[in-house]
């Protein structure tokens, strides 16, 4: 009898142990599985000028903001602005051998026909179209505008008798005319994203406020290229 009690002792004791063991090992595995679980992400949302960032709960979900008119207004003419550049560039093959001209005509070709790519982008995301309502136009006597003919043009755009005019020359005074209306032409870009962020309320959207500033740039370093290749002081 005594023996069959210590044996029952032993095997409570080796039952506790392993049962011990097993626990351990389970606690040990949920520990890890804890540490291994990657973390949640963290939204951040920048803080006004002089305000600190806020944690945002990890359900936010980012939101366009709202549409603003002039926004709205300024990347369909420009869609039209635009075209009106790669349609000129596109002359400049068979109208001039000029090297440097033919180069130039072709870094403004690609980079504005990108850009038209992106405004139609960004017009389609927030449904709006891609062409510019002339209609709700009527009014306004803008820059660029040739009333005479009727034709509602952006600022600094040429007109039918300046574009009949460059599709007519050849050679040098192709040269000419593609620089100074392309001076002119950019002149107007220049106008219209000023007049953008002179509008109360528009250009805060990020992804427009990046491309105005950018073309506002950009066409600002071609006005000087174009006036050095005409010998005029920029």
């Amino acid at each position: 009898m005594p023996d069959v009690l210590k044996l029952l002792q032993s095997f409570h004791f080796h039952s506790s142990v392993l049962n011990t063991a097993v626990l351990g090992g389970l606690l040990s595995v949920s520990v890890s599985a804890q540490q291994a679980a990657p973390p949640k992400p963290v939204i951040v949302q920048p803080g006004a000028p002089g305000q600190p960032t806020r944690e945002l709960p990890s359900t936010t979900r980012a939101t366009l903001p709202p549409n603003s008119p002039a926004n709205v207004e300024f990347m369909q003419g420009m869609i039209m602005h635009h075209a009106q550049a790669v349609e000129m560039t596109a002359l400049i093959d068979s109208h001039t051998e000029n090297k440097d001209l033919r180069s130039l005509g072709a870094r403004i070709s690609r980079s504005q026909a990108d850009e038209m790519k992106f405004m139609k982008r960004w017009l389609i995301a927030r449904g709006q179209p891609t062409e510019h309502n002339m209609a709700g136009m009527k009014g306004h006597n803008m820059p660029g505008m040739d009333m005479s003919k009727h034709e509602m043009l952006m600022p600094g755009m040429l007109t039918a008798k300046q574009m009949d005019a460059l599709r007519k020359a050849k050679g040098a005074e192709f040269d000419r005319l593609f620089l100074r209306g392309m001076i002119q032409h950019h002149g107007g870009a220049l106008t219209m994203v000023k007049d953008l962020f002179d509008t109360a309320g528009a250009g805060q959207d990020a992804e427009l406020f990046n491309f105005a500033t950018e073309v506002d740039t950009g066409q600002r370093a071609e006005i000087r290229i174009m006036q050095t290749m005409l010998g005029e002081k920029p």
